[in-house]
């Protein structure tokens, strides 16, 4: 009997695609090519250790094909390819991450496939789509989505994660954010992701448009993991009291400056939401809980990171931070850039945002310097 199950493939085999690789192989559904680059000898010789309060303890875990590049993958048709690796399109874009896939060759042997953006930021699914739409083959099947996850990867084949993935799934519409009925087509694709995903033990929202779902998802990037790149701590540092006995951590609001926190630190945060509120409303996503943006975030999403973040057990740090700590490029353009420049096209003020991305650019300018250097200069 023929293999009835869907060739998948992968790229980018960090904490989340690590994570989404071990919902798509226990989905039982796919074919699963996994394209692990800086960390192919660890995982290709032990394995992936996963951590995991939602998925459980699972030791020397693979992939069922693991290769260390997509042109290695670059030898059969996939249904769907998951991009997982991080938006840094200064660095690398995604259309030169899946480059073989675009390749004249490639094109004339194979169709293309729905690929699927399990990456944060806003708004940088075009060039994507665009390069796939030069190829003549058809109006390309771009799926992205609103990752809600805490995971990190600590040493290259050993991912920590906590009870927290939900994935929210919609088709990229090119330059469309009104549209907010799938067709036919468009929702047997979704249906078909939520299917697999689900499958695998994965908490799936399928939606009739994602920028707006995005652009919520992107508010708490830029204004929490703005905060962490900063000023280079967890935001237990803003939000957690100092230990008791017997328990003890490392990070917390020291008692001497804790009401300059209080009174400066916190209200900067919701000023930073407040400024994205105003410029989703400029985009024209309504005041609405239910398919917007609602006012009632600027608030609610700083308690909840303060609720998220105050309590002893919480060890979460922003992946933008640990990438500054070792020295990798940040999503400094697809998190906060893209945010300051429909800012201003549509003269809305965001001088907090703004200062936040001035400062990054000057962060990640040097990470990408000293990279280029290499490690003895």
């Amino acid at each position: 009997m023929a293999d009835s199950k869907k060739e998948v493939l992968l790229v980018g085999f960090g904490a989340v695609g690590g994570i989404y690789s071990l919902i798509l192989q226990k989905s039982g559904k796919v074919n699963l090519t996994v394209v692990a680059r800086s960390n192919y000898e660890s995982v290709n010789n032990e394995g992936v250790h996963f951590k995991s309060e939602k998925f459980g303890d699972v030791q020397g875990w693979r992939p069922r094909r693991l290769v260390n590049s997509v042109k290695a993958a670059a030898d059969r048709a996939y249904s769907h390819v998951f991009i997982a690796a991080k938006c840094v399109p200064e660095v690398v874009s995604n259309s030169q991450l899946v480059a073989p896939l675009l390749s004249d060759a490639y094109a004339s042997s194979y169709p293309q496939p729905t690929y699927v953006l399990l990456q944060n930021g806003w708004n940088f699914e075009r060039e994507l789509y665009d390069s796939v739409k030069g190829l003549g083959k058809g109006e390309p099947r771009i799926v992205s989505s609103a990752l809600y996850i805490m995971t990190n990867l600590h040493g290259p084949n050993v991912i920590w994660h906590n009870a927290v993935e939900r994935v929210v799934l919609g088709m990229y519409r090119c330059d469309d954010y009104g549209t907010t009925m799938n067709s036919p087509e468009e929702q047997a694709v979704l249906d078909e992701l939520e299917e697999i995903l689900k499958a695998g033990g994965s908490t799936v929202e399928v939606v009739p448009e994602i920028q707006r779902r995005k652009y919520a998802k992107n508010m708490l990037n830029v204004t929490f993991a703005g905060f962490s790149c900063l000023t280079r701590y967890p935001l237990m540092s803003v939000f957690r009291p100092p230990p008791s006995e017997p328990i003890q951590y490392s990070t917390y609001v020291h008692p001497i400056t804790a009401d300059r926190v209080e009174e400066f630190a916190i209200p900067a945060m919701r000023g930073v939401m407040q400024e994205l509120v105003n410029l989703a409303y400029a985009l024209g996503f309504p005041d609405s809980a239910v398919d917007g943006i609602p006012s009632s975030c600027v608030v609610d999403a700083v308690e909840h990171a303060r609720n998220t973040h105050n309590d002893a057990s919480a060890t979460h740090v922003a992946s933008t931070l640990l990438d500054i700590e070792k020295g990798y490029p940040i999503e400094v353009e697809v998190i906060w850039g893209g945010i300051v420049r429909a800012a201003r096209e549509r003269q809305v003020d965001m001088p907090r945002t703004e200062m936040m991305y001035s400062i990054l650019v000057v962060v990640e300018n040097q990470l990408i310097r000293e990279r280029a250097l290499g490690p003895s200069k």
